[in-house]
């Protein structure tokens, strides 16, 4: 069912709020207002829509603009030769032609009608004859604003600026008829509560709790990327809550509901859930930690591996006979559980495995004491995390949420130790690239024997020797190497 606009809210005058907007909209005139004078001048319509125009309202900065358009997709490929400095049309089977102008991205759309199938989320795509029309289709109202071009026309017919305004998410039309046509806007609905901790309509969420298993339909890919998204939000958290509050998460991401843990009588341990909350948020507050080139961004990895760095606890808890709650191994079960997740919503195998090793690892650290730890204990520490060590140290922080200041002040001066004994054995050894004194070749020189397994069983003898003792130099390994294959090898025994 098409939702119905109301007309008062169409165009006209416009109010503070939108002039502000248009003004902002004004800094980026030039590009658009060249690409408004092309359609124009041909006869067709040109409108900037949906994201672009609720960010410019947000006064959130992108060089990425979408448009919706009267002309078809070959006059818009004709409108913009010579013009943009390189199109593409990869997109021109549903309408859309893409381009860039300077530092400009623009995706441009012809005006299009869609009907679903119920049973997938894939539209039949027709082209359609209105801006009105074409907004009609859009998730929510938010992003059903445009400004027509060149005149900065503004064109809001489902109440997008007071949704901005408001900090809300509702459907241009019902949201049961919305997510039934596509359910993964009911994913895109979390996520842009985390992006913009905006607050969902009751009625959003209550057709999200109700509808919430019609996400099964939605391709892994599209699940996993809008779970991306969320995740590398600003408020992670906020969407977090409401993919388990539906019940969505039961479908796309069923091990986080499950942290739910009910507690024992005695309230002897965590609320597994809102901790696994609280470690991203802290992981999220020191995420400045892993900058590259001075440059801050969201990292996946630690953030996701903080998300579900517990997953295994809950079927790994067990109830002592004192009343004492234990979650034996559960950083080895949880990073089976990561892996297989991971693998089942199509993330890239480097992801899965980075994830799977961060949770495998993420108790490591607190073997360490108050430093009860020999250098070999470090170097291997320090080898097993390999290239991500930075996020290890951000997961190991991170994963502290005690209440008690004088345990939780222990804990930072313990991590704190490590990572300058860390520091100083880097000064003294090449801890980033760790290798045996001897190498192949040479294992096979000295012992005189050919490549093949016995190769590396020696290479495995000598990296546990470095460990344990630092460099020893080329002479020693070599004493040592042949000791242990003396020792391996007796007379007589061949």
């Amino acid at each position: 069912m098409s939702p119905t606009p109301d007309q008062s809210r169409s165009s006209g005058s416009l109010s503070a709020v939108q002039r502000q907007g248009v003004q902002a909209l004004l800094k980026i005139a030039p590009v658009v207002d060249e690409l408004g004078a092309r359609f124009d001048a041909a006869g067709h319509e040109i409108a900037l829509v949906g994201g672009p125009v609720r960010d410019i309202l947000l006064d959130r900065g992108s060089k990425d603009l979408d448009f919706a358009t009267s002309a078809r997709p070959d006059v818009v490929q004709r409108l913009l030769a010579g013009w943009a400095d390189h199109v593409w049309d990869i997109g021109k089977a549903f309408g859309t032609i893409g381009c860039r102008k300077d530092d400009w991205v623009l995706e441009i759309t012809t005006y299009r009608s869609e009907s679903y199938d119920p049973t997938s989320r894939k539209p039949e795509v027709a082209y359609g004859d209105t801006l009105e029309q074409d907004l009609a289709r859009r998730d929510f109202a938010m992003n059903a604003m445009a400004v027509l071009l060149p005149s900065h026309k503004f064109v809001d017919p489902y109440g997008g600026l007071e949704d901005v305004a408001g900090k809300v998410i509702r459907t241009p039309g019902t949201p049961e008829d919305s997510f039934s046509d596509d359910p993964l806007r009911m994913m895109r609905a979390a996520r842009f509560a985390a992006q913009l901790a905006f607050t969902p309509d009751p009625a959003v969420v209550t057709a999200m709790t109700a509808m919430a298993e019609r996400i099964t339909i939605v391709s892994a890919e599209r699940v996993r990327d809008e779970l991306e998204k969320l995740v590398c939000a600003p408020y992670p958290r906020i969407g977090l809550d409401l993919l388990v509050s539906t019940g969505l998460a039961d479908h796309v991401l069923p091990e986080l509901p499950a942290l739910r843990l009910e507690l024992d009588e005695h309230h002897r341990h965590k609320d597994v859930y809102q901790h696994s909350l609280t470690v991203l948020d802290q992981a999220i507050d020191l995420e400045p930690r892993l900058k590259k080139d001075g440059i801050e961004a969201p990292d996946f990895v630690v953030r996701f591996a903080a998300l579900i760095h517990d997953i295994g606890k809950p079927k790994t808890r067990k109830f002592e006979g004192d009343g004492k709650v234990t979650f034996h191994h559960h950083d080895v079960v949880g990073a089976k559980l990561a892996k297989k997740r991971m693998h089942a919503l199509r993330f890239s195998n480097e992801q899965i495995e980075d994830v799977r090793k961060l949770v495998e690892l993420h108790l490591r650290f607190h073997g360490y004491g108050t430093g009860e730890w020999t250098d070999s204990a470090v170097r291997r520490y320090v080898r097993d995390a390999g290239k991500l060590l930075s996020r290890l140290h951000v997961l190991t922080r991170a994963d502290s949420t005690t209440r008690n200041k004088r345990k939780a002040e222990a804990l930072r001066s313990a991590y704190d130790d490590l990572e300058e004994r860390i520091d100083r054995l880097r000064e003294q050894e090449e801890l980033d690239s760790i290798r045996p004194d001897l190498d192949g070749n040479q294992i096979m020189e000295i012992l005189g024997i050919g490549p093949g397994r016995e190769v590396g069983e020696a290479y495995k003898f000598l990296m546990e020797l470095r460990m344990d003792q630092g460099e020893i130099g080329a002479d020693a390994a070599r004493e040592a190497l042949l000791a242990w294959w003396a020792e391996r090898n007796p007379p007589g025994s061949a």
